[in-house]
C-alpha cells in the first residue's frame, strides 16, 4: 500500500463546510469539498486521526480506485487493477456493497457481483490460492457509480461514527450525534458555552456541545475496523489515541442543562452524559417547554419534535409556538433550532436571523439561526399552548 492514502468522509448535506474545518485541523492535505461529502489525503496516522477525532463525518472511506465504467467489463477490470493482495489477507472477509446513480450500469446487485468477482480472480492470483475462506478479519468494500464514474472504497470505520459509544439506548426520533455536533459548531459554542436545550431527548445535543467544548474525541470510547487491517501499523492507533486524549481540555467552564417533560427521557440522557465523560458538566431535569426560560448567556441549541418524526403536525406547530413565546420573554445569547417544519417561523413568531437548509437523513429540514433577540413576527396565538406529552 502506498504511503500516502486519498481519503473521503460522507456527512450530511449542509454541514460540509464544518466537515472540511475539521478535516484541515487534523493536518490533511488537497481537501476538497462536494456535496455530502469531504475528500483529503494524508498518511495512515490520519486514518485512524480521522475515525477518532472528526465529529461530524459519518465515516471515513479510503478510496482505491476512481474509473470511468459503462460496461460490465470495464467494472470487472477496474477492480481487477487494484493489487487487492496488497490490501486483503487470504481469509479475509470482504462484503460488497454499493450505489448507482445517474449511470449506464444501474443494477446495484449485478454491480455487486461483478465487484466481488473480480476481487475474488485478482485474490486468488496473488495469494496463489484456490479458496478464500472469508473467516479472518472484516473488510467491507464499496462501490459508488455516478455519472458512469465508478469509486471503489474500503470502509476504516465499521460502525457509522456517530455511534459514539456512549447512547446505548435513544428516545423516539433521536438526532444522530454527527448532526447534533455539526449544529454545536454553528452555533459557536466554545470553551466557556452555556448551552440549554429545551427538548433534550436521550441528551444527544447538549452531550456533544459538551464533548465539542472539552475537545473530547468523539472515537475514544470505540473500536474502528480498520484497526485490524493488516497493512495498517497498529501502532498508528495507540499514537493517535493518546494524542486525542492528551488534547482533552478538562478544565474548560462549559455547563449545558437539558429540558424533557419525559422522566424517562431524563434518566437516559443523564445516563448517556455520564457514559460520555461529561456528566460532571450536564444535568437534566424534567420540564415542559411553557415553563422554559433561556439564561442571559445561554445558547440554545434544540430539536423540537416535528409532524415527520414525532407526533403530528398540529402538535408541532403548537410546540413551536410555545416555544417563540417563551424564547421571547427571555431570548438569551441565540437560538438555534433543526426541524423539517417548513413553517417554523410562522409558528416560532418570528423570521430566523438566517438559516441553513440540512438533511436529517432523507428528511430535508432547516437549521433556524437566531443570533439576536429578533421582534416577533404573525399573528399571537390567544389559545393555551398544548402540553408536550
Amino acid at each position: 500500500m502506498p504511503e500516502r492514502y486519498t481519503l473521503v468522509a460522507p456527512c450530511f448535506f449542509g454541514t460540509e463546510s464544518t466537515l472540511s474545518f475539521e478535516v484541515k485541523r487534523l493536518g490533511a492535505e488537497n481537501v476538497k469539498v462536494t456535496d455530502g461529502r469531504v475528500a483529503f489525503e494524508g498518511d495512515a496516522s490520519l486514518i485512524a486521526a480521522a475515525n477518532l477525532n472528526l465529529r461530524t463525518a459519518e465515516r471515513v472511506l479510503l478510496l482505491l480506485k476512481t474509473a470511468r465504467t459503462v460496461t460490465f467489463d470495464e467494472l470487472f477490470d477496474s477492480v481487477y487493477s487494484i493489487a487487492w493482495e496488497d490490501i486483503l489477507p487470504p481469509d479475509a472477509q470482504f462484503p460488497v456493497k454499493g450505489s448507482s446513480l445517474s449511470s449506464t450500469l444501474s443494477s446495484v446487485p449485478a454491480c455487486q457481483s461483478i465487484v466481488k468477482k473480480a476481487i475474488v480472480k485478482r485474490l486468488m492470483a496473488g495469494h496463489h490460492v484456490t479458496t478464500l475462506p472469508e473467516t479472518g478479519a472484516l473488510y467491507k468494500i464499496r462501490f459508488a457509480l455516478r455519472k458512469d464514474v465508478v469509486e471503489i472504497m474500503l470502509d476504516t470505520s465499521g460502525d457509522g461514527l456517530h455511534k459514539r459509544g456512549y447512547r446505548r439506548n435513544a428516545t423516539l426520533a433521536p438526532i444522530k450525534e454527527t448532526l447534533a455536533a455539526a449544529i454545536a459548531d454553528l452555533g459557536h459554542v466554545r470553551r466557556d458555552t452555556f448551552v440549554q436545550d429545551p427538548f433534550c431527548g436521550s441528551g444527544t445535543m447538549v452531550i456533544e456541545a459538551a464533548q465539542k467544548a472539552l475537545n473530547i474525541a468523539p472515537g475514544l470510547r470505540r473500536r474502528f475496523a480498520a484497526e485490524a487491517f493488516a497493512f495498517l501499523p497498529r501502532e498508528v492507533w495507540a499514537q493517535e489515541r493518546r494524542k486525542a486524549l492528551e488534547a482533552a481540555r478538562m478544565d474548560a467552564a462549559f455547563e449545558g442543562v437539558g429540558y424533557d417533560i419525559d422522566p424517562a427521557a431524563v434518566a437516559l440522557a443523564t445516563a448517556n452524559a455520564k457514559l460520555a465523560g461529561v456528566g460532571d458538566r450536564c444535568r437534566f431535569e424534567v420540564a415542559d417547554v411553557k415553563d422554559f426560560h433561556a439564561m442571559t448567556q445561554a445558547v440554545v441549541l434544540t430539536n423540537p419534535p416535528y409532524g415527520e418524526r414525532l407526533g403530528d403536525a398540529a402538535e408541532a406547530a403548537s410546540l413551536a409556538r410555545v416555544l417563540g413565546q417563551v424564547w421571547r420573554s427571555a431570548p438569551g445569547a441565540g437560538l438555534y433550532a433543526i426541524t423539517a417544519d417548513a413553517a417554523f417561523e410562522e409558528h416560532f413568531g418570528a423570521k430566523a436571523t438566517k438559516r441553513r437548509k440540512i438533511y436529517n437523513g432523507m428528511i430535508p429540514c432547516q437549521l433556524y439561526m437566531y443570533f439576536q433577540p429578533r421582534e416577533f413576527s404573525g399573528k399571537r396565538n390567544s389559545a393555551a399552548p398544548a402540553r408536550h406529552q
